[in-house]
């Protein structure tokens, strides 16, 4: 016994070390978070996620694309998901139509169409995104389609007059945690490349947490009683990108689609 106790001491004196130490590189790493004169942090930049949450938000493997003639250029990564607990809670009759989404990707899928990605997936898109950040008011603007949204700092309370595929966003700072509260939604936006949807009660809180100069913990906690039995919640880390010269570029999509949508009305040539 008196042997248990001493190894049971040596364990507790480790976990305080350890807990210890974990305090002091957390604390070193917000010393390192730019602020701006009014001590926010300051997330000004381009920023983009890495992985494959915009495949599948939840755990899949690797898998053949849609578009057989891209072979493995096409195919999709696997990935380890970024949703807490593994899955989306889904009401049965929703999962049903996840699954019929998923059937049918290239047909359903709204960014097949260069629809706007809405929140969260624009978040987590392969593509870079901007924050210009002020007192009153936070621009985020994405490279693909242009898409961007204002985040309101000064309108607690206030509500969207129309839904718009990006949102009505408040924003507010809980520490150094910059929180977003995203409603009036489009139905029709996904939030994956994997059939997960949502429906009109849609509400989504972003969460960005500082993990030093350049690096973001996104979480967002999605809330629809309508098609989820419960909220849930994805994280992932978000990377300041450091290349020189670097700038949001044109992804114009609406060209790349043009003869998607309306090939089928082309005048046919005559012989």
């Amino acid at each position: 016994m008196q042997f248990i106790r001493k190894i049971s001491a040596r364990g507790v004196a480790g976990l305080i070390g350890v807990a210890a130490l974990a305090l002091a590189v957390s604390a070193s790493a917000q010393d390192k978070v730019p602020r701006t004169p009014s001590g926010k942090p300051d997330l000004n930049g381009i920023w983009q996620a890495m992985g494959s949450a915009n495949w599948n938000l939840e755990p899949h493997n690797a898998a053949a694309g849609p578009v057989t003639a891209m072979g493995a250029l096409g195919a999709i990564p696997g990935g380890l998901g970024v949703v807490e607990g593994g899955r989306i809670p889904y009401k049965p009759e929703a999962l049903k139509k996840r699954d019929e989404n998923k059937a049918n990707w290239l047909e359903r899928d709204p960014l097949v169409k260069c629809m706007l990605p809405g929140v969260p997936r624009a978040t987590y898109l392969p593509h870079p995104f901007l924050i210009v950040q002020e007192p009153n008011t936070m621009l985020i603007t994405y490279e693909f389609a242009g898409a961007d949204r204002i985040v309101y700092m000064n309108k607690p309370n206030t509500q969207a007059q129309v839904d718009s595929w990006m949102g009505y966003n408040l924003g507010r700072w809980e520490g150094d945690t910059f929180v977003i509260d995203v409603t009036g939604q489009m139905e029709e936006s996904w939030l994956d490349s994997a059939g997960n949807f949502h429906g009109p009660t849609l509400k989504v809180q972003e969460r960005y947490t500082p993990m030093g100069a350049n690096a973001l913990m996104y979480e967002a906690t999605i809330t629809d009683p309508a098609v989820f039995t419960k909220p849930w919640k994805i994280s992932l880390p978000l990377y300041r990108r450091l290349d020189k010269n670097m700038q949001l570029l044109d992804f114009k999509c609406v060209e790349f689609v043009e003869e998607l949508l309306y090939g089928t009305y082309r005048k046919k040539g005559t012989k």
